[in-house]
């Protein structure tokens, strides 16, 4: 009888165990497959593992041996499936090592099969919090799984609600629940924070039409672009939209997190439920402001999803920066396109801008300007393009703040009271697309015939509509954006039609004296 030339390997030294790998907001599946056969001792990782991904070997060797687990003289395999697909980062760390040890029958395979598993290694068996694990355990309750994680990110990950989150502390706890010694229970949602604002529009003084002005933009998500000189309130304005907007829906508020647990953001696994402000600096790269990086990572545009985009000087952004922000603008999303990556991130945000009307700002005092106004003042706006600056719905003037209004005792209507305006007038716009089938949430979202059904403008108020085309040479997409901005004002007068007194307003906040349009 002959005998085999190889001995026939032992079941038991296969295992899986299930993980993901990250473009963008999308979780890609990813099998950590585990074979321990005869060989010379060796611990090998493939599948395309960057640095990270390779040294989590030692990691998790040092780590079993902390906990006096010790592995075989054999050669010990981590295919990482599919092979030709990257895998970064650490959060490969306890997949491979529970595939491992359900490969040499620690755990039962069984268990960690039905498992999605990522997290960190410390060598001394602790479990460390990684970034994604809420798009993670979307994965896993699409995939019918488990997910098995840090404690640090259980909070988080529990948000979704579609499957079952156990976090654990170290590996040791995580092996005793696989093993139905010790059962985890399963992870909490975090806590819910949001609308304690520590800023009141009731504070601001005077600047009564911005007010009004952004009030409107918040009721429709239109971008604002303010121009003043230093010291009359922009910052201070913008700084106080947040507390005007109504809080993130429910599944408003998944999809923001989600973007901010790829970039770390969310805090000890607390949900906000208000609205994202991003505020970065004029020196902020293109990589910074659109995204991108090694690692293809969100932008600032992308983290204001849902949100507001402050961004202050805004003819001191570098020219290429700001014409990236065009599309994104338009589409409501963004690709980010790099050698080793291709991802999409949303961005449906509300920009404001702010500039001062020169570079010295006192272009409009004759007894401060400098000696090349007004040339200045063209020269300096001439930074932002036609195309661009197009895509603003409001161009708006913020005079100084008169001494007599900095005097006066209220400043207006509190942030509560303008809120409930803005809650009003989006209610009727969200029951008006859900009454003719669309996906819009808001009239900024509205295009072409969808925008031209929803507007019901009288007769006076297209007349009026097409003389101010004509006068102010408005482009197409100008005359749409002052026909959105009308149906807005409609919404916030409770007008079921865009009247000519609401179109006259809009048209007034289309045409600025720096610029016409």
């Amino acid at each position: 009888m002959l005998r085999p030339m190889f001995d026939a390997p032992n079941p038991s030294s296969l295992a899986t165990v299930h993980t993901v790998s990250f473009e963008g907001l999308e979780a890609r599946r990813v099998e950590v497959q585990c074979a321990v056969t005869p060989g010379s001792p060796q611990f090998t990782i493939v599948g395309l593992p960057d640095k990270a991904v390779t040294e989590a070997k030692e990691r998790v060797r040092t780590a079993l041996t902390h906990m006096a687990i010790a592995l075989p003289a054999r050669r010990i395999t981590i295919n990482l499936c599919p092979a030709d697909h990257p895998k970064e980062g650490a959060h490969y760390d306890l997949p491979i090592a529970l595939a491992l040890l359900a490969a040499l029958g620690v755990i039962p395979k069984d268990r960690s099969e039905e498992a999605l598993a990522l997290g960190e290694l410390s060598l001394d068996g602790r479990l460390l919090p990684v970034l994604g694990s809420l798009p993670a355990a979307l994965a896993a309750g699409e995939d019918g799984r488990v997910l098995l994680c840090p404690a640090a990110c259980g909070a988080e990950a529990a948000w979704v609600g579609a499957t079952a989150v156990f976090a654990a502390r170290d590996l040791a706890q995580m092996i005793a629940h696989l093993n139905v010694k010790r059962p985890l229970l399963p992870a909490e949602p975090g806590e819910v924070r949001g609308g304690d604002y520590a800023t009141c529009f009731s504070e601001v003084r005077g600047q009564e039409r911005a007010k009004r002005a952004l009030e409107i933009a918040a009721a429709g998500r239109h971008h604002v672009l303010m121009i003043g000189p230093p010291g009359s309130g922009k910052s201070m304005l913008a700084s106080r939209m947040p507390t005007i907007l109504p809080q993130l829906t429910p599944a408003e508020a998944l999809e923001t997190s989600m973007i901010h647990s790829i970039a770390g953001l969310l805090d000890e696994g607390g949900i906000s439920r208000d609205r994202p402000f991003r505020a970065p600096h004029h020196t902020a790269s293109m990589a910074a402001l659109v995204g991108g990086g090694r690692h293809a990572k969100p932008g600032e545009i992308s983290l204001a999803h849902n949100g507001v985009l402050f961004l202050d000087e805004f003819p001191e952004y570098p020219r290429p920066v700001l014409e990236t922000l065009r599309q994104p603008i338009e589409t409501g999303d963004v690709h980010v396109a790099r050698a080793n990556a291709h991802v999409s991130y949303p961005c449906r945000f509300l920009l404001i801008a702010a500039a001062n009307p020169c570079r010295c700002g006192q272009l409009y005092d004759a007894n401060a300007a400098c000696s090349r106004a007004p040339n200045c003042g063209a020269d300096y706006m001439g930074r932002i393009s036609g195309p661009l600056m197009d895509r603003f719905d409001i161009r708006l003037e913020v005079s100084a703040v008169a001494f007599g209004d900095l005097e006066r005792p209220s400043g207006g209507d509190a942030s509560t009271t303008i809120a409930a305006r803005v809650a009003a007038a989006r209610a009727r716009q969200s029951a008006r697309f859900e009454a003719i089938g669309v996906e819009a949430r808001v009239n900024a979202d509205a295009t072409g015939k969808l925008l031209e059904d929803i507007a019901e403008i009288t007769p006076a108020a297209r007349a009026l509509m097409t003389r101010a085309a004509e006068r102010f040479g408005l482009s197409a997409r100008g005359y749409h954006r002052v026909l959105r901005l009308g149906r807005t004002i409609a919404d916030l007068a409770n007008s079921d039609q865009t009247e000519e007194a609401h179109i006259l307003e809009a048209v007034g906040y289309r045409i600025t004296q720096s610029r016409e349009g």
